[in-house]
């Protein structure tokens, strides 16, 4: 099976089986493989090596951290460089192919990372970049099929990347990369990507397709209780397909744009000491969020319900918290190690996020900070 989407990802449990093939069409030779080390410790570096045929010649780097940062890019950089290599792979989550994305634009470009974020006027700057394939091995960000790329930079900042050319050349989305993920991973994860689907839908951008892609997302994720069975059961195949479905169609949703949630969450996730999962600050501010926007979307709330299975009269926001009870989430930001004192810092980063440009309502100062108040 393949998607017909801009980079069309070859989608199904073993697609991984086609790497070589993939990377010798995009006339990749000597790949920079990026990766964790929790990935590396269990084994799946050398589980692609191994699928490799023998006239390619990997280079890896596995040292990509939870948030990935302008200084883990500038070091896998070098191994690009001093390796000789001519493309890159992003094999993990939404980090390692963030990272690599990065890696894939500074390869051919000057300056440094930071140069290229949207709120450094980067989009413009942004040109063809060397040849990237993306290899989820969770299903939350979908990064494999987006244009765009998270970074903490050295000032402390965690900005957006974003440019067609940052959209990976080619995506292997097997499922079957997800079977051992834990509980806990999969459930921050399946909360980005439904966070994804929901935000896109409420931004107010016009794109009926991309909100139809949205809506069959968050479909996936609760009326056919996908995440609810991969938390239990990290071996439903059928559960963890949809769920890597849902995630590649949350990113393709979120083409109309994103909202609060995420200019809160990139806030948080820059704090280099907490080091807070993203999915899971998603889903621990959403609820927040859809009370904030309840009367500022039209009628697509009763469209959610209903992609949802539930009754249009259903009080999302509680349907959320008690979603993200069931998968074992934090009740709140307090509970993950944020204090009030940190709100003031939180809330300046929120105000210049680029994803405030497609929020359905957009929050003053003051509204920021009781909406993380709330939050906590």
């Amino acid at each position: 099976m393949q998607l017909n989407y801009l980079n069309k990802p070859h989608f199904d449990h073993g697609a991984i089986k086609n790497i070589s093939s993939i990377l010798k069409q995009l006339g990749i030779k000597n790949p920079l493989i990026c990766t964790d080390p929790g990935l590396a410790a269990m084994g799946m570096s050398d589980k692609i090596r191994d699928l490799l045929s023998n006239e390619l010649a990997p280079s890896f780097y596995e040292e990509t951290p939870a948030n990935p940062t302008e200084k883990a890019v500038n070091e896998a950089l070098t191994v690009y460089k001093i390796n000789n290599c001519d493309g890159v792979v992003g094999f993990g989550g939404g980090s390692s192919m963030d990272l690599a994305k990065s890696v894939a634009l500074m390869a051919n470009h000057e300056g440094n990372v930071v140069d290229y974020s949207v709120n450094e006027g980067g989009i413009a700057k942004i040109k063809e970049t060397v040849p990237m394939i993306a290899i989820p091995t969770t299903s939350g960000t979908g990064s494999e099929v987006s244009s765009g790329a998270v970074i903490i930079m050295n000032d402390g900042r965690k900005l957006i990347l974003a440019s067609e050319y940052l959209r990976p050349k080619a995506a292997i989305c097997d499922p079957d990369l997800t079977l051992d993920l834990p509980p806990v991973l999969t459930a921050g994860a399946g909360m980005d990507a439904l966070t994804h689907c929901i935000e896109a839908i409420m931004s107010p951008v016009i794109d009926p397709p991309a909100e139809a892609v949205g809506l069959d997302g968050v479909e996936k994720v609760i009326r056919e209780n996908s995440l609810v069975r991969a938390v239990n059961d990290g071996h439903d195949k059928e559960a963890r397909w949809n769920m890597m479905m849902a995630s590649t169609e949350g990113a393709m949703a979120f083409s109309k744009g994103l909202g609060a949630v995420h200019s809160m969450s990139h806030a948080l996730g820059a704090d280099q000491e907490l080091r807070l999962h993203h999915g899971t600050l998603n889903g621990v501010i959403l609820p927040t969020i859809l009370r904030f926007n309840k009367d500022h979307v039209g009628n697509k709330y009763s469209k959610i319900c209903r992609a949802m299975g539930k009754d249009e009269s259903t009080d999302l926001a509680k349907e959320i918290e008690r979603l993200n009870e069931e998968i074992g989430l934090p009740r709140g930001l307090r509970e993950m190690g944020v204090t009030e004192d940190m709100i003031p810092h939180l809330v300046q980063h929120s105000m210049t996020d680029p994803s405030n440009a497609t929020t359905p309502r957009l929050p003053s100062q003051e509204e920021w900070e009781k909406l993380f108040l709330a939050a906590m």
